[in-house]
């Protein structure tokens, strides 16, 4: 199995295209009781390849091994219904591992953005510029760093001692791998004397050499134990061993690169932070390269892809990051990604394999998307049996049919995307793909909106599909994150009527508890395993909170945007119902919420406006604790919780880092004057938002009045 993807999304993948289409496979067994005992025996394989994967990050066998055997279950179960009790096609995966911990980390472990080619950095740079207000020719200072392929780790020191150790997981919540990280030479246990003595906090990739792997599959071959897919999956598995002393057996190494929380600055500039941190013991990347523009950045690129082959560790691109980090903190954050980074991926691998079939898979929001059934084939070291067509226009373009060779490729090394197909080799018999008028769900008419490129289902909520998927969207780890629920739990719920809509699942121990409990492949303890990961969810933020509704357009970013707007349920609610009404303040305040346009606000109240949806927010209101945005961590800037418009052409600073500090200082940053702007922000040229600012008894400002203001 991949390391993109666990066992059991591999089966519930593989289950859905083999079991309805597949069919019985024509060498059956010629009596029930042989099949009975084919079947057990596969069984024991697929749970035991499960439980490697999903407890030990251990892969035993690849995606069209895995993949095989789970089509061989489902087409024995297909003849002799029966075999289906007890079955790995009515689970998923494995029993999560216990005694992780988890840690919060006290600054989000964030993503990057990702580049592929030169003009995509050129682009990086001409952002930064313009955004700090720089001339197109104006020196920008970046670090390189080899971008290592393994396992982001946080490490916490407080009186110079280190006091845990822990994943990145979601980026806000890890696990605490504290005592398995004991025997990783690379990693201090005390800092030195000049070493801040309140909070350290080191982060960098706990990985695996090559050689080091190679010796350890050598080892493990020899005493008859399993051996890993590849140096990343070896690594991760070894780091999240339950026991330590197993750890502590593997060759595990550590390269430090950023930092989290600190009690104190450490230096000005990235480059002088590295240097710091490789005088107090740390591992840093000998090939970190100092640059300063796009013809030295892409003849670093060139020089390290060509000694790529040859390192002992893996790498798949370059990490490159503005040196000043003053000028990092102007620059601030973008969604789940800092502005001031950009990650330099290396060029995909390509291969060619049949295309088997095409289904349309039904989303959340209606989207009927039609996904590619591959025959298994190895890109960048993995398997890849499945990728996405994203729409009708995506298949005419590439002109691809059933029975073609295509060419596919793992986009960023991640997702996988067929590039196109080779005509000398498309069958003789092959017919255009015909994209359905109707969901193949349920039946309802399927089309298409002006000026969209998605074909949606019309059914709404009469869709089980939609349905099921807003309750896998609802429970995700984005989302509620409600850890032992997988999507093929929510569809056996659904299909057994314990879950049809949200506020179901909080009720699911006092309603459905001991049938539970007593149903094949669970039994007490699962169960209650599965009880104890949804009382933990029973308080969540916000924005998570709106984020997992599953509303049209409203993602992560759009639904902090929102919470930190309104700040609390019942203040986002109600201003909800009120911009129902036309030409309403309400409304005007929604769409004047920056990043918040007309086609987000729509579908915002078009969701509110559904008096199904609001029975549902009650229904969840009734069993959760939804909690109110928290306070600014800048308490006592003076515009707090104002509201700011900028307007006018900014000559001292640019409109976006304007906003993001008005953003770092607590405030609201609006599109248009209203009768709760407190400040607009005018710089020359300015017009009828000054003109309406001052109608309105606004308090104005020029660019230097602002900073007077904030300096305060």
């Amino acid at each position: 199995m991949s390391a993109d993807k666990t066992a059991s999304e591999t089966a519930q993948g593989t289950a859905a295209q083999t079991g309805s289409s597949t069919g019985i496979l024509p060498d059956m067994p010629e009596t029930s009781g042989e099949a009975r005992r084919q079947h057990a025996e596969i069984a024991e394989n697929i749970r035991s390849f499960n439980e490697a994967y999903y407890i030990n990050d251990e892969p035993l066998v690849p995606d069209a091994e895995y993949d095989a055997l789970f089509t061989r279950l489902i087409a024995l179960e297909s003849r002799y219904p029966t075999l289906k009790k007890n079955s790995p096609t009515q689970e998923v995966g494995a029993t999560p591992a216990e005694g992780f911990a988890k840690v919060k980390h006290a600054r989000p472990m964030l993503s990057l953005a990702n580049a592929f080619s030169r003009d995509d950095i050129v682009d990086f740079l001409a952002r930064i510029r313009r955004f700090l207000s720089l001339t197109a020719h104006s020196p920008v200072e970046l670090v390189g760093e080899p971008k290592i392929d393994g396992l982001s780790l946080s490490l916490r020191y407080e009186n110079r001692q280190l006091i845990s150790a822990a994943t990145r997981g979601d980026g806000t919540e890890g696990e605490d791998v504290t005592a398995n990280v004991a025997h990783i030479g690379d990693i201090p246990r005390i800092l030195p004397e000049d070493a801040p003595e309140a909070v350290v906090e080191i982060r960098g990739e706990v990985y695996m050499s090559r050689s080091d792997f190679q010796k350890l599959n050598a080892t493990q071959s020899e005493a008859g134990n399993k051996t890993f897919a590849n140096p990343r999956n070896a690594a991760a598995g070894s780091l999240r061993q339950l026991d330590p002393t197993i750890s502590a057996k593997r060759p595990l190494r550590f390269f430090a690169y950023s930092f989290g929380e600190l009690s104190e600055s450490l230096a000005d500039t990235h480059w002088n932070f590295i240097e710091k941190i490789k005088g107090w013991g740390f591992v840093t990347n000998p090939f970190t390269r100092m640059l300063h523009d796009a013809d030295e950045i892409m003849a670093f690129y060139e020089e390290l892809g060509n000694q790529r082959p040859d390192l002992d560790y893996d790498i798949d691109g370059i990490v490159y990051k503005i040196n000043d980090f003053e000028l990092q903190l102007r620059l601030g954050f973008v969604s789940r990604s800092p502005r001031w980074a950009i990650a330099h991926k290396f060029p995909a691998e390509k291969a060619k394999t049949r295309l088997n079939a095409i289904e349309i898979q039904v989303g959340r929001t209606g989207a009927l998307t039609p996904v590619a059934h591959l025959e298994p084939v190895t890109v960048g070291g993995v398997v890849v049996s499945r990728a996405t067509l994203h729409n009708r226009d995506e298949i005419e373009r590439l002109g691809v049919r059933v029975g073609d060779l295509v060419t596919v490729q793992r986009a960023g090394d991640v997702i996988p995307q067929i590039l196109g197909y080779v005509p000398e080799e498309r069958p003789n018999d092959s017919v255009e793909f015909q994209f359905p008028d109707t969901c193949p769900k349920c039946g309802s008419h399927a089309m298409r909106e002006e000026g969209e490129v998605v074909t949606r289902c019309s059914g709404g909520l009469v869709c089980p599909a939609q349905a099921v998927e807003r309750l896998k969207h609802f429970v995700s780890r984005n989302a509620f994150d409600i850890e032992g629920m997988g999507g093929k739990h929510i569809e056996a719920f659904h299909d057994l009527g314990w879950v049809k809509q949200p506020g179901d699942i909080f009720r699911l121990q006092a309603d459905h508890g001991e049938e539970l409990a007593k149903r094949e492949g669970w039994g007490p303890k699962s169960a209650e395993k599965l009880f104890a990961s949804i009382e933990e969810r029973r308080t969540i933020g916000l924005d998570r909170f709106i984020y997992a509704l599953g509303i049209r357009q409203i993602g992560q970013a759009t639904a902090k945007l929102l919470a930190r707007h309104y700040g609390s349920i019942t203040a986002w609610r109600q201003a909800m119902l009120d911009a129902q009404t036309a030409d309403s303040d309400a409304l005007r305040e929604l769409i004047n919420i920056d990043q918040i346009g007309p086609g987000v606000a729509h579908d915002l109240l078009e969701f509110a406006a559904e008096s199904h949806n609001r029975d549902v927010l009650d229904d969840l209101q009734s069993e959760l604790t939804i909690t109110d945005v928290e306070a600014p961590a800048n308490v006592d800037s003076p515009v707090s919780g104002k509201t700011v418009v900028f307007t006018g052409k900014l000559e001292l600073f640019s409109r976006n880092e304007a906003k993001v500090k008005a953003e770092s200082l607590g405030a609201k940053v609006a599109g248009s004057v209203s009768a709760k702007t407190d400040y607009l922000v005018a710089g020359p040229g300015a017009g009828s938002k000054l003109k309406k600012a001052e109608e309105a008894g606004v308090t104005v400002l020029d660019e230097q009045g602002w900073l007077d203001l904030i300096a305060t």
